[in-house]
């Protein structure tokens, strides 16, 4: 049975980030939500959240900031997956 990914999760952000969408300098993420909040539970919705690694902040759907997180943060040595290239 395949996981899903839309529980919010650090490893299922990760596996997220590997084929998500980047645009502006952020990705577009999307998890289940509660109170416009990512959820690691099921909820009845689901919602569009956006990571910034130039400043490890995750952003609700109106770019409200929702939390920091130095493992996302550039400057604290992340790495966007789009840019990891395999020789």
């Amino acid at each position: 049975m395949q996981r899903d990914l839309r529980l919010f999760s650090h490893e299922n952000l990760l596996e997220q980030l590997q084929s998500a969408e980047y645009r502006n300098g952020y990705y577009i993420l999307e998890f289940y939500a509660e109170q416009h909040k990512p959820s690691p539970a099921q909820t009845a919705t689901i919602e569009i959240f956006y990571l910034y690694p130039s400043g490890g902040t995750l952003r609700d759907t109106n770019f409200q900031l929702l939390f920091y997180d130095s493992r996302y943060d550039t400057y604290r040595g992340f790495t966007h997956p789009h840019l990891n290239i395999t020789k």
